[in-house]
């Protein structure tokens, strides 16, 4: 018997087999409103748009937003190596490699061999990188002036030391304490 058309069923389109939900496939049956105060999908929206505006601000000063994040690290960490400067910012260090390219071919930062190892270098910031540095610091502090219009600061202080804890919840030493005290163990369940 042949299909007149679409089919719905639960918010979903069922066309030639297939279900589709044009807002968010992966979500399901959640409404429009529970969406928008589920905790994941906030936190993914609100960082998508700060690097959105973030980028679109940062563009006159000539640093995309992946060479500041690497200038910022390499900041705190002058005298860093290359792989250990991948760990911080979670590429890959070929990833880095060419980041870094770009980043001395416009004068920003300088290799020098690794006394301890031949095969490794060691990364600092130029005196052309500081100001820029500078002015995409003062760029993060506008917008987040601007993310945070009319909250309180005692209510911006709860929210910051909120996602410090989620952010400790999460963390890769964390989550192996946490699996390593959740393994059964094998003589208890084999009984």
């Amino acid at each position: 018997m042949p299909v007149a058309g679409p089919a719905h069923f639960a918010g979903l389109l069922f066309e030639n087999g297939l279900a589709y939900n044009k807002q968010a496939y992966y979500i399901g049956d959640m409404t429009q409103s529970s969406r928008h105060r589920s905790f994941g999908f906030l936190l993914h929206d609100i960082a998508r748009l700060l690097r959105k505006r973030y980028e679109q601000r940062a563009r006159p000063v000539g640093l995309t937003r992946a060479q500041w994040q690497a200038l910022t690290h390499l900041q705190r960490h002058e005298g860093i190596n290359q792989s250990g400067l991948a760990e911080l910012l979670e590429l890959e260090p070929i990833t880095l490699a060419r980041l870094i390219d770009r980043m001395e071919e416009a004068g920003l930062v300088r290799r020098r061999d690794d006394p301890a190892d031949r095969r490794a270098h060691r990364l600092y910031l130029t005196a052309r990188a500081r100001p820029m540095l500078e002015q995409c610091r003062a760029l993060g502090d506008a917008l987040r002036a601007e993310a945070f219009a009319g909250i309180a600061d005692d209510e911006r202080e709860r929210l910051v030391d909120l996602l410090v804890r989620v952010r400790a919840n999460l963390s890769d030493r964390r989550g192996a304490e946490d699996a390593a005290t959740r393994q059964p163990d094998i003589t208890e369940t084999a009984a």
